[in-house]
């Protein structure tokens, strides 16, 4: 059994879109559609749609859409296939054989197996001769017991140019795809060589069991200290964390966000299962949206020292604007929690987390460390800072709370603190809807566009493929009278390089499937936009015939005025070159 567009449809009938998003979304009966807070940006006025006589969802905010099968793309983080399989388990059906399948999800599974022989063998290169350091390092330096050297897949990548390399040529593994895993680099002379060497590995494991990658930590003062794998097409640094295959499972109502992996390991060895840490980058938007999926209240217990109080503060908007409540862990007498563990045991570190302050007294006591507030000039700066946290603040009552302590911490009057607070908060206010319109302008002329380069120097044109694509999307008639012939329409009537791409798509393999169906050609933003599109287009269902054929008409006509205006263009600019030639002379 393969995946065909039967089994898509099947699939799609019995995991209904409203069904699967309300698992993530609380959703409200908007007329014939619903609404909700959008999972993949942070507002406070819903903006994400889910269209059922489509079964499609667009967000009007971010842009986010697609249908069911690329909503758990991207609120899972997995691929296409991994959706399917998610949406299989759920509803009791069974996985089509994929085995044959030649495409980006087979693709995919393949930097899957390589990862996991690439674990393996590091795992058990910790216990052959030549690891002795590692294995002092883990057990005696760090205090490792075996079964969390174990749990974790802790392995050692041999201090070797090539061990890694030859294994896994033996294995039947190409020297190109290992370097595009990042598990070989390859030298100016044209030699592949062992990207980690010499080092304690920590494999990266998702939500399904796979590894998709590895942090290699130096041993001694080698440098860099950490080596992380770079992004590959199974793993992106800033939309995954680490241990949160076992954090996600342990039912704790909290999530610890610490720096490192031995701090992750460090939390679990004091009992505490519910810890993730970033992977060689400070948190992302993705990490905290992410970690909201799984709970409401994150503990940041990053390093004591300044770099840590400095990502601290980076990380608190992040995940308050992720919806999430934010604690943040003092830790007196320890750079970190896996030395506080070490040192005070897991009991006091337990009891730690528990006693961990709110976000707003961490803020104002790193604030009052800045500055000497018996000065005049100092006490006005550390007011003017406080002030603008406390504008940032969305609730009315938490915001006041804020605004007492600010007064009683600095001696000052309250409606003073008060009055200050509030003009702040609509200066930013203001500031905030005059970028919010700049970038809507932005949009709709296509600059700064990602998706579509060519939309801001061809707009016309574009606008009129879009407007085609749209019908091809919603109604797959269209695609077949184009794919007969019966619609004269070919590649060549389009200007900008997306829209053809898509054009191509739906003749080749017509819409069957849905959106789910793109999913190993296009990227996620490429396929918002394809929501786009069709959404835009869905209130034209009782005279679409009649505009279909307009917008044929009218990209035709769109495209012949954007090569008649390039064809000027050319020939302005070639007068301009001889004229300059003749000058020379």
């Amino acid at each position: 059994m393969k995946i065909t567009p039967e089994f898509i449809d099947d699939l799609k009938f019995r995991n209904r879109i409203e069904e699967v998003i309300s698992m993530y979304v609380t959703l409200k009966r908007a007329g014939s559609r619903l609404v909700g807070l959008c999972p993949f940006h942070s507002e406070k006025t819903p903006s994400f749609t889910v269209f059922t006589d489509t079964n499609s969802y667009h967000c009007f905010g971010c842009g986010a859409g697609g249908d069911v099968i690329t909503f758990v793309m991207a609120a899972e983080n997995l691929d296409y296939l991994g959706a399917l399989e998610f949406l299989c388990n759920r509803v009791g059906m069974k996985m089509p054989d994929t085995d044959g399948e030649k495409s980006e999800s087979g693709r995919r599974r393949r930097f899957y197996d390589m990862n996991r022989e690439a674990a393996r063998f590091f795992h058990a290169s910790l216990s052959k001769p030549g690891a002795e350091n590692a294995v002092d390092y883990l057990m005696n330096k760090r205090k490792l017991p075996k079964s969390a050297i174990t749990r974790f897949g802790i392995g050692y990548a041999p201090d070797s140019f090539d061990a890694l390399r030859s294994h896994m040529i033996s294995l039947g593994y190409k020297d190109e795809e290992l370097k595009e895993a990042f598990l070989c680099g390859k030298s100016k002379t044209g030699k592949y060589f062992d990207y980690f060497r010499g080092r304690i590995m920590f494999p990266i494991i998702d939500n399904f069991g796979n590894v998709i990658a590895f942090g290699g930590r130096a041993i001694g003062d080698k440098e860099p200290k950490y080596l992380n794998s770079s992004d590959t097409p199974v793993f992106k640094k800033s939309r995954n964390l680490y241990s949160l295959n076992f954090a996600r499972t342990c039912c704790s109502e909290e999530l610890i966000l610490c720096e490192g992996y031995m701090d992750v390991i460090g939390v679990n060895l004091a009992g505490l299962s519910n810890a993730v840490a970033t992977l060689g980058t400070a948190l992302t938007t993705d990490q905290a949206r992410i970690m909201a999926k799984y709970t409401k209240k994150v503990v940041i217990a990053y390093d004591s020292d300044g770099a840590g109080t400095a990502a601290t503060k980076r990380a608190i908007p992040m995940l308050t604007d992720a919806g999430l409540e934010v604690r943040v862990l003092h830790m007196d007498g320890a750079k970190d929690p896996d030395e506080y563990v070490k040192k005070f045991g897991a009991e006091k570190f337990r009891a730690l987390v528990a006693e961990s302050e709110g976000k707003l007294e961490f803020l104002l006591g790193s604030v009052l460390k800045k500055y000497n507030v018996d000065i005049p000039d100092e006490k006005i700066k550390a007011a003017e800072e406080l002030c603008i946290i406390a504008a940032d603040i969305e609730s009315n009552i938490e915001r006041e709370v804020y605004v007492g302590k600010i007064a009683s911490a600095l001696g000052l009057d309250v409606a003073n603190v008060r009055t200050d607070t509030e003009r702040k908060r609509k200066y930013r206010k203001r500031d905030r809807e005059a970028d919010e319109k700049r970038k809507i302008v932005m949009s709709s002329l296509g600059v700064g566009d990602r998706v579509n380069r060519d939309y801001a120097k061809n707009v016309k044109a574009a606008h009129a493929e879009e407007t085609v694509l749209g019908l091809m999307l919603l109604f797959p008639e269209y695609t077949e009278q184009v794919r007969s012939g019966k619609t004269e329409l070919t590649e060549d009537d389009f200007v900008t390089e997306f829209n053809r791409r898509v054009f191509q798509r739906l003749i080749e393999r017509g819409s069957e499937g849905g959106f789910g169906a793109f999913a190993d050609e296009f990227s996620p933003e490429e396929i918002s936009r394809m929501s786009s599109m069709l959404v835009a287009r869905q209130e034209l269902t009782d005279n679409s015939e009649r505009v279909f054929e307009e917008s044929v008409k009218s990209l035709k006509n769109a495209v012949a005025d954007s090569r008649e205006k390039t064809d000027g263009d050319i020939d302005s600019l070639m007068k301009l070159i001889e004229r300059k030639k003749r000058q020379n002379k």
